[in-house]
């Protein structure tokens, strides 16, 4: 993954999640100039672009309150009035050192901002490049040195205010450390700047950055800090921040990253052979966490370190020294079976160890995934039971039930990967929401995707299929009807039986009758028709059998609810 594309967008995920962690609000020295929607409010209906005079007059304003550096993120390339360029020329004169935006360097290096080098010059100013490098998902997570001879705007900020120049670039761009969600810089309406309703101790002594972030001018971008777009000027504001402080972001050297990654894969396969699979299992897990610790604090110090890759790294190694002690006890127990009985009952006991410690791994990883979302182990033992009976029901083998009530543990894995804000937002999803929540189907088959694992294959099988409905208005394929494999329809009908009969944060436990009407109602849409008559004769027995268990924690407080709240229940 280092040296590849691959796992890119996880890795940004979790640079992303770094960032937000480590953001700290240092944010004094630069201050924002908004054009915001209080500044197109009656009577100030003058549409954009505004006249230049407009500009002047907020430029003048700063000078006068005592602005250490004004950079203007808005762009004066083409001519208007002349009276009105002519206005904004003097105001920049007035204020040697403005920073002014350009997107475009023309064929002889120079931009067009003010009419050309000869009138910047002459106005003693700066032109700095506004444009920003978008990384996967469109998020802004670097700044440029420069494009072409010019340099960036925050490169030039930084130069009017100190002097000097921002030191460690890499490949001619550098990480920006945000300081914190969108809104975090103290930030004032261009109106009330233009018509002097401010305090000028907001602006004393600092950068200030003027520009769009009225949403109808579209200057709006997403970055790691939250899911709500941040305005460009703030985004600049921090790209400053990070410039003024020598930019303290640096990624980890090549060599660095590849001498963790051969650590991460050779760690397992160390603890196997210094103590049993379990522990070697529990170990791995302990250098996973012990090593995103390593990556958060060094963040903290300036240090961008891989997560994806080392991590992957140690689960392969992980599975791999699994399988691997799964192939060697099948190879000591043929060769012991030629020996006596007494090495025979030795190799029984490995085999039973290490298939016991398979199941291990599968049910803490399903545990894993439930618990992110509230639920708890019994949820999976339910789920496993009722699966396991609808198959046996169903004419499956004994061989064939007892796989898939232990695949079916895993069917949910994939919310592992699904945000915290999303996973465990207690009100109804937005449809942007809703669709990522979607994406824990293919999540979790590419986690157990490419094993020749009975177990893992079943289990792939379910994680993707058990949301496909029967009409084929599921997800993530719209599979129809016996394109969806028997796995994926029983676990279909089981999942929600259980989700309906539990309790949760937005609804009651339902009653029995009620919830089997509920599945009747999905009969020939949601769910295979013949299974669902199964389950649905099997329930009442079964509903006994988990009680007897141990395993049921339904209390039905009510045997109603909207199908609004129906809905809600089947996403989980």
């Amino acid at each position: 993954m280092l040296l590849t594309s691959v796992g890119d967008s996880l890795e940004d995920q979790t640079l992303d999640a770094r960032s937000r962690l480590q953001a700290d609000g240092s944010q004094s020295q630069i201050a924002v100039v908004a054009i915001d929607p209080k500044t197109f409010d009656p009577p100030n209906d003058e549409l954009w672009p505004f006249k230049r005079s407009r500009h002047a007059e907020v430029i003048d304003r700063l000078r006068r309150a005592g602005a250490k550096t004004v950079v203007y993120d808005v762009q004066f390339t083409e001519p208007t009035e002349k009276a009105e360029d002519l206005a904004l020329f003097d105001a920049v004169s007035r204020m040697p050192g403005t920073v002014l935006a350009a997107t475009e360097v023309n064929a002889k290096g120079d931009t067009n901002v003010l009419g050309g080098e000869k009138n910047t010059n002459a106005a003693k100013a700066l032109v700095g490049m506004a444009n920003l490098p978008t990384d996967t998902g469109g998020v802004i997570r670097k700044y440029y040195e420069g494009v072409g001879p010019v340099p960036s705007l925050a490169v030039q900020a930084v130069r009017s205010a100190t002097g000097k120049v921002p030191k460690n670039f890499h490949d001619g761009e550098a990480w920006i450390d945000y300081q914190g969600v969108p809104e975090s810089f103290p930030t004032l309406s261009f109106i009330d700047v233009e018509k002097g309703r401010f305090d000028p101790a907001d602006v004393r002594g600092k950068i200030v950055v003027v520009g769009a972030s009225a949403p109808s001018l579209q200057d709006r971008h997403a970055t790691p800090m939250s899911s709500e777009l941040m305005a460009g000027p703030e985004v600049q504001a921090n790209a400053i921040w990070t410039a003024l402080n020598d930019n303290p972001l640096a990624p980890a050297p090549l060599w660095l990253g590849i001498v963790i990654v051969l650590l991460a894969g050779l760690a397992p396969a160390v603890l196997a052979a210094r103590a049993r699979l379990v522990l070697a299992v529990a170990g791995s897990l302990a250098l996973a966490a012990i090593y995103a610790l390593i990556t958060y604090f060094a963040w903290g110090a300036g240090l961008i370190l891989p997560l994806t890759a080392p991590l992957t790294a140690l689960a392969v190694a992980t599975i791999t020294a699994i399988v691997a002690s799964y192939a060697l006890a099948n190879w000591e127990r043929a060769r012991v079976a030629q020996l006596n009985e007494v090495l025979e009952e030795r190799v029984r006991e490995r085999t039973a160890e290490l298939r016991s410690t398979q199941l291990d791994v599968v049910h803490r990883l399903g545990q894993a995934a439930e618990a992110r979302d509230g639920e708890t182990g019994l949820h999976i033992q339910r789920i496993g039971h009722l699966s396991r009976a609808l198959g046996m029901a169903h004419g499956m083998s004994v061989t064939e039930a007892d796989l898939l009530q232990q695949a079916s543990a895993m069917h949910d894995v994939g919310k592992i990967g699904i945000p915290d804000r999303i996973l465990l937002k207690p009100g109804r999803l937005e449809q942007s929401e809703r669709t990522l929540m979607q994406t824990h189907t293919t999540i979790g088959a590419g986690i157990l995707s490419g094993s020749t694992s009975p177990l893992l294959r079943m289990a792939e099988e379910i994680a993707l299929t058990h949301h496909e409905r029967f009409d084929g208005s599921g997800y993530p394929n719209g599979l129809r009807g016996e394109e969806i494999p028997v796995s994926g329809r029983i676990c279909a009908i089981v999942d929600v039986f259980d989700a309906l009969m539990s309790a949760r944060t937005y609804k009651d436990a339902w009653t029995l009758d009620a919830a089997l009407d509920e599945l009747r109602h999905g009969r020939g849409t949601h769910f295979d028709p013949e299974l669902l008559d199964e389950f649905i004769e099997l329930a009442p027995s079964l509903l006994r059998d988990l009680t007897d268990r141990g395993l049921v924690a339904y209390a039905p407080r009510t045997s109603t609810q909207t199908k609004a709240e129906a809905k809600e229940t089947a996403r989980s």
